[in-house]
């Protein structure tokens, strides 16, 4: 009880909950359409559902600054990648958190002479270009994980003696590649938190995905990888080992 009162005392932990109820409403609001029995339902999921999101966008409110702060620290780190990578992916998480920021004010009547339309495919952009930098970072911290995994002298016996039990595999696939997936394998498997960032991004990635029009999917789609990401932002929240870092 204690760890969940910790939780829900956070703005992020409020939030990532909120998220987590929305997408679920999102995917059962799919799952649901066509059964005629469940309109009453259906309909009473609609409202949680934008409920929630209403909700989140008000705890997003001071989130610009946070992203800015977190940009100015990227900034000084010393890998070139990571500090590119980071950098404009915070900065593009704060322009999004602006165009979010002002379509609350829109919709509670605060503004009303703004393009809604307009603004919210910009913030969909920003979100997008986040995203796309920080797997690009992800992808990064992999390969520096299987580049090490690869220069250690018991790793490469394990991975030889692992492909010589199965080497009908080697025949069948393009050379090379059992070993690189085993290699990109047990490297993920070491490090969870690469693996649960980089499963969390790739799902987030189908949000402004769809919103764009770049890869239509459906609302079924982006209701589960919205949940699967919302519940991977929820564990690494409330276990902060398997959070990466920096």
């Amino acid at each position: 009880m204690e760890a969940f009162v910790k939780f829900t005392s956070q703005s992020q932990g409020r939030d990532r909950i909120f998220r987590a109820t929305q997408y679920t409403c999102a995917l059962s609001i799919y799952l649901l359409r066509n059964n005629s029995e469940r309109i009453n339902l259906v309909s009473k999921l609609k409202s949680l559902e934008t409920n929630m999101s209403a909700g989140r966008k008000l705890f997003r409110l001071g989130n610009t600054v946070n992203s800015i702060e977190a940009a100015k620290r990227t900034m000084q780190l010393s890998d070139r990648v990571l500090c590119l990578c980071l950098t404009a992916a915070n900065m593009n998480r704060a322009l999004y958190f602006i165009c979010d920021n002002v379509l609350w004010a829109r919709n509670v009547g605060l503004i009303r002479n703004i393009d809604k339309e307009r603004w919210s495919l910009n913030s969909s952009r920003c979100y997008f270009l986040s995203l796309v930098m920080s797997l690009t970072r992800d992808v990064y911290v992999v390969l520096q994980l299987m580049t090490q995994r690869a220069r250690d002298k018991h790793f490469r016996q394990k991975m030889e003696l692992q492909l010589n039990e199965s080497p009908e595999v080697a025949e069948v696939v393009v050379p090379h590649l059992d070993a690189f997936l085993f290699l990109l394998l047990e490297s993920l498997k070491s490090h969870p938190a690469v693996a649960l960032d980089t499963l969390k991004n790739i799902c987030d990635l189908f949000i402004p995905l769809d919103r764009l029009g770049i890869y239509k999917s459906n609302a079924g789609v982006v209701g589960f990888c919205g949940l699967v990401s919302s519940v991977i932002g929820i564990v690494t929240l409330a276990q902060p080992k398997l959070r990466l870092k920096p």
